[in-house]
């Protein structure tokens, strides 16, 4: 949350569903949260889904690891029921290292806060959410990192998809300035809005409007980018598609789900190619 913005309570008595295996962390949670939302606790995914059935919270508050169904698998399949896709899913866990986290809002989470965990930053942080659009709510966090960070390398992630650009950000941000664009039509002018010059594009295949082989095209056509590296990050890692990516003459090619220090080696090594190859 940027200084100065405050964010305060619905007068609305909001809906929230607490999944947690342990019922000290469920009684914690009810007990920090209770006095301000309507909570439904579950001890499992499976109570989750029961709930469900009957309910529709306004935020699904989710840990990770659980029994028999754990928080991973028990998003992967809100997200898969059209029922449920929509609900926001903020993870609360004692996980608390970078792929945990990346993989958690690469799955589709809008927030992940750590265990043990201050009321105050939890309110806020589920305030803030009922508060926002999430596509407005990422360019203003990814604006907010880059006015922090203007002496790091600058990359143009480019997906259609919130939760991948947020995935992306927080795996590179501690080295990277990390802009993204949700509008890959919208290029020239996202490029001229935030009026620096990319050092490395990342970009997804399947995109509406213009999909990511037309927009590696269009990149290059720009006189400044006719050397940027370019890296396709994609869920379809075909032998074809692979193929594709290499005629076109793309850096390299990274197959979704990522591991983070794995994306960042990459991205490093082509940011700085000419340092490698001395």
């Amino acid at each position: 949350m940027g200084k100065g913005v405050k964010y305060t309570v619905s007068t609305v008595r909001r809906k929230i569903i607490l999944v947690d295996d342990s019922k000290f962390s469920l009684a914690m949670g009810m007990q920090r949260l209770e006095s301000l939302y309507e909570i439904f606790p579950a001890l499992s995914a499976e109570e989750m889904f029961q709930l469900l059935e009957n309910i529709n919270p306004d935020v699904i508050l989710l840990d990770i690891n659980m029994p028999e169904v754990d928080g991973y698998e028990a998003i992967t399949q809100l997200k898969a029921d059209v029922r449920f896709a929509d609900i926001p899913v903020i993870f609360l866990t004692g996980k608390s290292d970078e792929d945990s986290m990346v993989r958690a809002l690469y799955l589709g989470a809008v927030d992940y806060v750590t265990k043990p965990f201050s009321a105050s930053l939890l309110q806020e942080r589920i305030e803030k959410l009922l508060q926002s659009d999430p596509r407005q709510d990422l360019e203003a966090d990814v604006s907010l990192q880059n006015a922090q960070n203007v002496d790091k390398p600058c990359i143009l992630a480019v997906d259609d998809v919130p939760h991948m650009l947020r995935s992306i950000q927080y795996a590179l941000r501690s080295k990277f300035n990390v802009h993204a664009l949700l509008k890959p039509e919208m290029l020239e002018e996202f490029l001229q809005k935030i009026n620096v010059t990319p050092d490395l594009f990342l970009l997804d295949f399947n995109m509406p409007v213009i999909n990511g082989y037309d927009l590696f095209l269009k990149i290059r056509e720009l006189p400044e980018h006719k050397q940027t590296p370019i890296i396709f990050l994609t869920s379809e890692g075909t032998i074809d598609n692979v193929t594709a990516a290499v005629n076109l003459g793309a850096s390299d090619f990274i197959v979704k789900p990522f591991n983070s220090s794995t994306l960042r080696e990459k991205v490093t090594k082509h940011i700085f190619r000419d340092k490698y190859l001395k």
